[in-house]
């Protein structure tokens, strides 16, 4: 590897270890269904996702759910002394990417076959703290 990205390299990984984040992967549900909750839930406070997502229908949200209480875990782990209510957390970044397709055929009339694709996402979410980032009022 050269140098620059050697050096590029070391950067990206100090500047990850100052935030808390969580991902999951191939998560078994179209990356659109996830987004509708992902949307819901983008530049909350971490009191209010929460709320959010526990009494959302969605199947969506129970996966999100699980992926929020991870990223706060997350942050709590590099910040033992700070307490979370106190600090302000808030969603400040979730990304929902398209995953892998599961490929199968469904049989059709008169001996033709349709493709099935049964999608996968992968979401990432970020936390941020208020008294950290002065542009979230």
């Amino acid at each position: 590897m050269g140098v620059r990205k050697h050096e590029r390299a070391k950067q990206l990984k100090e500047a990850k270890r100052d935030i808390a984040f969580a991902k999951l992967n191939n998560c078994p549900s179209s990356p659109r269904k996830m987004r509708l909750v992902a949307d819901q839930i983008r530049g909350q406070q971490v009191n209010k996702a929460m709320a959010l997502l526990k009494f959302s229908s969605k199947e969506a949200s129970r996966k999100l759910e699980k992926l929020l209480l991870s990223a706060i875990a997350n942050w709590q782990a590099k910040n033992e002394d700070a307490d979370a209510e106190k600090v302000g957390l808030f969603v400040s970044e979730i990304k929902v990417d398209g995953g892998s397709f599961l490929k199968r055929l469904r049989p059709a009339p008169q001996g033709r076959a349709h493709r099935i694709r049964k999608r996968s996402n992968h979401v990432t979410l970020v936390l941020g703290a208020f008294n950290n980032s002065q542009s979230k009022a």
